[in-house]
């Protein structure tokens, strides 16, 4: 075995000449014009793809981010109509305070009918 190693190491091997075989053109083996076309088209197709695919996602990103943002205000309205609907906002008026006796002394002093 080790001999085998020893003469690997040091016997050369020839180099492989860069001709074609007889009967085989470079047009047989290499992609060509059309080759060349064909790759040129792919790429470019997948370019446009990756480019309209990443516009798709930007759109539905931001309908989602003006989604949230309609129904995050949908809420606050509706918490602060439940709010003064039960009584709990404070009151827009003086007029509201009447009822509870504590109106101004102006209010106080009228006679009521």
């Amino acid at each position: 075995m080790h001999h085998l190693l020893l003469a690997l190491a040091t016997t050369p091997s020839p180099l492989p000449t860069p001709s074609l075989r007889e009967g085989v053109s470079e047009d047989q083996i290499t992609p060509g014009l059309w080759g060349f076309i064909m790759t040129a088209f792919f790429v470019l197709a997948t370019t446009l793809l990756i480019v309209d695919m990443v516009r798709r996602i930007r759109r539905v990103r931001y309908r989602a981010q003006v989604e949230e943002e309609r129904l995050a205000a949908a809420a606050a309205a509706d918490v602060e109509a439940a709010d003064a609907h039960d009584g709990m906002a404070a009151p827009e008026s003086s007029a509201g305070l009447e009822g509870n006796g504590q109106g101004t002394a102006a209010d106080r002093s009228q006679p009521r009918d």
